[in-house]
């Protein structure tokens, strides 16, 4: 039976799992579900994800949580909207005019592209672009995801040369797919998302022509997504199929920018740091972007409808969590990540031993794309042991 409250879904899309949780007037989850997936590493240093497990996990949590809302007599009238949050620069290519993936979905945590990287830097107005998007030349950004497809993968140098090469962050390849892909074609993304592509001047909110000339990309072979508020009522469209078919999607952040509205960073002075795959600490700065000199993001917090959007200093530490992952799975210390604290508590102290987590490089402040993941001891003889 109806209760006659408002609750909201949200679609939660991670680096390792998705989630749909539906929340009550109070935000306190009242049915989810979550899946895990597939996380492919063909190489050292590569990381990828299967577009269709992204949005099939969706789709699936979707349905198995709305069933749980209703067995608890909910309706699915009560369901007033639907957000979205997601894992942010994962690049992901398809086909406009079939909605097929050209490619796995390379990760934000890959540095396949180093080497580009390192030729980047040396082309004229490098040194301008992070005043102008607020992100610095390296692996983590979305634009050199999308540069290393093109020269690497015939099948998405194929569709750029033909005109029917779409990019897009997570959050657009959801909205899209959600919407039933070229049928509908609602090819959008929001403001804080796009300003981790590296594509979009964090000034105007708009996507820069010097930045994209910088990139040598020719905007009528790639099809990029508008960039929408943060919150809308009509521009992220409507769920094409399923138990929830015809339901609004009504905003999307960024994960990290859901995390510090999560935690009611509304006014400045304001941060959050949370502690999932990577640590990331953002700051409120207000209105006008801060472009860091000490090794910071400037990157949009939200951008909601009816006002300006709000900006951010943020600390991007790649690996957190997946580093006790590591421990357990490729050392062994432990069976369950939940024994990671037992395990420290056995010792009086670390004797020494230090374990440089940078699978991905070093992001702030350092920004080091070919770091390595280092675990290492001083000697009394003042000699480096590596292991």
């Amino acid at each position: 039976m109806a209760t006659g409250k408002t609750f909201v879904g949200s679609i939660d899309q991670g680096t390792t799992s998705s989630r749909f949780l539906i929340f009550d007037p109070n935000g306190v989850p009242v049915a989810s579900h979550q899946i895990e997936f597939r996380q492919m590493y063909p190489h050292s240093g590569w990381h990828e994800h299967d577009p269709v497990e992204l949005i099939t996990s969706v789709q699936t949590c979707i349905e198995l949580a709305t069933e749980a809302f209703l067995n608890l007599g909910h309706s699915k009238s009560e369901i007033k909207g639907i957000g979205i949050t997601n894992q942010r620069e994962t690049t992901v290519v398809w086909d406009s005019e079939t909605g097929e993936p050209l490619h796995n979905a390379i990760v934000w945590t890959d540095t396949r592209q180093t080497a580009l990287v390192r030729e980047l830097k040396t082309r004229s107005g490098a040194s301008e672009l992070q005043s102008l998007c607020g992100l610095p030349l390296s692996t983590y950004p979305s634009a050199t995801k999308l540069l290393w497809l093109l020269a690497n993968s015939q099948k998405v140098k194929a569709a750029y040369d033909a005109g029917r090469l779409s990019f897009g962050t997570v959050d657009a390849w959801l909205v899209y797919k959600l919407n039933g892909g070229p049928k509908k074609n609602v090819f959008v993304t929001d403001s804080t998302n796009a300003s981790r592509t590296m594509f979009m001047n964090i000034h105007n909110v708009t996507y820069d022509e010097k930045l994209i000339n910088f990139f040598q990309l020719d905007t009528k072979k790639v099809h990029l997504p508008k960039i929408i508020k943060s919150s809308h009522a009509e521009a992220y469209g409507t769920i094409a199929e399923g138990t929830l078919a015809g339901f609004k999607i009504t905003g999307c952040l960024g994960d990290q920018s859901a995390a510090l509205v999560g935690q009611n960073g509304f006014t400045i002075g304001r941060a959050k740091n949370t502690y999932g795959t990577g640590c990331f600490l953002l700051y409120n700065v207000g209105e006008k972007p801060v472009i860091s000199s000490h090794g910071l993001l400037a990157t949009i917090a939200y951008d909601f409808q009816g006002m300006k959007p709000v900006y951010a200093l943020e600390g991007s530490i790649a690996v957190g969590g997946s580093s006790v992952k590591f421990l357990m799975n490729n050392l062994g210390f432990f069976q369950d990540s939940s024994k990671v604290s037992d395990v420290a508590l056995t010792v009086p102290d670390n004797g020494g031993c230090v374990f440089v987590t940078a699978f991905s490089g070093l992001f702030a402040p350092y920004w080091i794309d070919d770091a390595k993941g280092t675990i290492c001891k001083a000697t009394t003889a003042g000699f480096l042991r590596q292991n």
